[in-house]
């Protein structure tokens, strides 16, 4: 019932928004009768904006032509969609009820902008974290890693195996971003984020490693195009505890929900109060 509530509303509002294009035909070319299906026409003042400045004449008839031909048929289903309404549907109940909610969700998106505090601290994240940490178990494993993927045309191989072997010092890990920033395929030299065990096993040549076998350790190989260097940090298996950092994108979308919530359901409280005051509601008991 509600697909054939959408369909014909859908309908409804692709008419209106075509009928009110302005026209960009000169004034005085006849609005044509493009086609007819039983009582309803289809006029070529509808089809205003659909014709780009510098459109030829072959490409306009076929422009006509395809939208023509759509309408007849989209037409057509809706009118035998209109001689089989189910007798307990009642479209303009259905179509108040649509349109109340397309205001509600507007206002309620722009109270959202307004009002809604998105800033969320390290100490809530990690309150949320370690009341709900069940659920928070991992579905695959996962590693914090470093990695990079070179192309063997690369210039100073040698230069980076030095700063690779010597990442502790921070003048070496900031050369070798910026040489990987310049050259490297991918590169994942920070060390504090976690990365899915399938996403790193599928980026080293084909039958390397495996998302189960990823352990503490560390790997350079190469293949006809590439030279890669895989660092091993940290390794989660599947069913243990996600890390904080792994999951506090999907905590911060729970947190904002909830705020969300309960910053609409207070303004409606807010706004009930003021209005029962002020007499202008009345709830019969």
């Amino acid at each position: 019932m509600w697909a054939y509530l959408k369909y014909i509303f859908c309908f409804f509002i692709t008419n209106w928004l075509l009928a009110s294009c302005q026209f960009v035909n000169k004034p005085e070319q006849p609005d044509t009768v493009l086609a007819k299906v039983y009582n309803k026409e289809l006029r070529l003042s509808e089809m205003d904006g659909m014709f780009p400045p510098g459109t030829s004449k072959d490409d306009s008839t076929a422009i006509i032509d395809g939208f023509v031909h759509r309408w007849v048929r989209e037409t057509l289903l809706l009118q035998e969609a209109e001689r089989n309404i189910p007798s307990d549907l009642n479209i303009d109940k259905l179509v108040r009820d649509y349109r109340a909610s397309l205001i509600r969700n507007n206002y309620e998106r722009i109270l959202v902008e307004e009002l809604l505090d998105s800033t969320i601290t390290a100490e809530e994240m990690l309150m949320y974290y370690n009341s709900h940490r069940e659920e928070f178990k991992l579905n695959g494993n996962i590693v914090r890693c470093q990695f990079i993927k070179l192309p063997v045309s690369a210039p100073n191989r040698e230069l980076i195996r030095s700063w690779w072997n010597n990442l502790d010092e921070a003048d070496n890990r900031k050369r070798l971003l910026e040489y990987c920033d310049r050259y490297a395929n991918a590169h994942l030299l920070e060390d504090k984020v976690w990365h899915r065990s399938e996403d790193i096993a599928t980026a080293l040549p084909p039958g390397t490693v495996s998302a189960e076998n990823l352990s503490r350790r560390e790997l350079t190989t190469q293949d006809n195009d590439y030279h890669y260097f895989l660092r091993i940090l940290e390794t989660k298996d599947r069913n243990e505890d996600a890390p904080l950092l792994f999951v506090q994108g999907q905590i911060r979308r729970v947190i904002l929900r909830d705020r969300k919530f309960k910053l609409l359901e207070d303004k409606k409280e807010e706004m009930f109060e003021l209005e029962l005051r002020r007499n202008n509601i009345k709830i019969n008991k």
